[in-house]
C-alpha cells in the first residue's frame, strides 16, 4: 500500500469476518471516514482462531490465531490496518508490527446469559455454564465451586445458538460484545469487577500496523482514547511479565481512583485443576494504586502488580492444565 496522503486518502481495513468483527471494522471506518476524511475498503479474512472449533484455543496456540492472517495481509500490502479486540491481541507484537492506537472502552465487563436464570446464584448445583477462558473458569469456580464448566467455542452467535440448543443452563460472555452487536437483552446480569476481574484489555478496540507506516501510525494516533490506552497498557503489563500468553488464568484491570491520573490497577490468578474444573487452592490476588501519565509509569504500574502475584504463588508453566 501507497503512503497516506491528502491526494491519496484510501486505506483497507483487516477483519476476521464474524459479525462482532466486521462491527469493529465498520466502526473503525466510519471513524476514519468521519474524522480524517479516508475513503475505507474492508478486507474480510477467516482466521485460524476461527476454523479450529474442537479444541480450546490454551491447546492449539492462543488468541493470537485470531490475528496472524490479519497480519500477513498487512505484510503483503493487501491491507493498511487491522482492527482487533485488544484482548485477542498478544502480548507482544510479532517484529515490523506494531499498535498505532487504542479507542475508548466500551464495558469491560464479564455478562451471565441464560434463557432460565438471571444471576449466578440463582443456577442450580451443578448447572453446566459454558466457557473456554482459563480466566473466567477458576473466576466463577471460585464463586461457584459446584458449577460444571464445559467448553464453549465459536463466534459470538454461535455461543448464543448453543445456548438457545440447551447444550448449556448459561454461558458466560463479554458484555462489549453483546451491546456492540445491540444484544444487551441477553445479558441476564453483568458481573461488577468486584464479583469477576475482566481480562486485560477486554472491551477496548486496538489499531494494528506495520512498524514502518510511519504515515499511518501519526494520522491514527489522533484517534487514541489515552485513559484507555495508559489503562490497559498497565493490564497487559501484567500479563505480559506473568508469561505473555493471552490464555493465562489471569484478570488484570484498571479502576480510576478518582484523581485524574490515578489508577487502581486489580489482577487476580487461579490454577484449573488436572480435570480442567478448577482448583480448590484459593485465588491469587494482588493490587496496587500509582499515578499514571505515561506509558513507561503504566508499565510499572503492571509490573508491581506482577510481581505481588508471582510472590503469592502464581506461577504459569507450559503444562498447566486446560479444560
Amino acid at each position: 500500500m501507497s503512503a497516506v496522503s491528502p491526494s491519496s486518502p484510501k486505506v483497507v481495513i483487516a477483519t476476521r469476518e464474524s459479525r462482532l468483527a466486521m462491527w469493529q471494522a465498520e466502526h473503525v471506518k466510519d471513524l476514519l471516514q468521519a474524522r480524517l476524511g479516508w475513503q475505507v475498503e474492508l478486507l474480510g479474512m477467516t482466521t485460524l482462531g476461527d476454523q479450529i472449533l474442537d479444541r480450546s484455543l490454551s491447546k492449539v496456540g492462543g488468541k493470537g490465531l485470531f490475528v496472524k492472517e490479519l497480519e500477513v495481509a498487512l505484510s503483503e500490502g493487501r491491507a493498511d490496518l487491522a482492527v482487533h479486540s485488544l484482548k485477542d491481541v498478544p502480548m507482544d507484537l510479532p517484529e515490523g508490527f506494531a499498535l498505532a492506537c487504542v479507542l475508548e472502552r466500551e464495558d469491560p465487563r464479564d455478562a451471565l446469559v441464560s434463557n432460565h436464570f438471571s444471576s449466578l446464584d440463582e443456577l442450580p448445583p451443578g448447572a453446566v455454564v459454558g466457557t473456554s477462558s482459563l480466566r473466567r473458569l477458576v473466576l466463577l469456580k471460585s464463586l461457584r465451586p459446584d458449577l460444571k464448566i464445559v467448553p464453549l467455542r465459536g463466534n459470538l452467535d454461535t455461543r448464543l445458538r448453543k445456548l438457545d440448543e440447551g447444550q448449556y443452563q448459561a454461558i458466560v460472555l463479554a458484555a462489549a460484545g453483546l451491546k456492540r452487536l445491540g444484544l444487551e437483552t441477553r445479558i441476564r446480569c453483568a458481573f461488577e469487577p468486584e464479583q469477576m476481574l475482566p481480562a486485560a484489555g477486554q472491551g477496548a478496540l486496538g489499531i494494528e500496523v506495520r512498524a514502518d507506516r510511519s504515515d499511518l501510525l501519526a494520522a491514527l494516533a489522533t484517534l487514541a482514547h489515552q485513559p484507555t490506552w495508559l489503562a490497559v497498557t498497565a493490564e497487559r503489563t501484567v500479563s505480559r511479565a506473568m508469561g505473555g500468553s493471552c490464555s493465562m488464568p489471569l484478570a488484570a484491570f484498571v479502576r480510576a481512583t478518582g484523581d485524574a491520573a490515578g489508577m487502581h490497577l486489580e489482577a487476580a490468578w487461579g490454577e484449573p485443576g488436572s480435570d480442567g474444573q478448577g482448583s480448590a487452592q484459593p485465588l491469587v490476588r494482588a493490587n496496587h494504586r500509582a499515578a499514571v501519565l505515561t506509558f513507561a509509569e503504566a508499565e510499572a504500574l503492571g509490573e508491581r502488580v506482577a510481581a505481588a502475584l508471582r510472590a503469592g504463588g502464581a506461577v504459569w508453566a507450559a503444562n498447566t492444565p486446560v479444560p
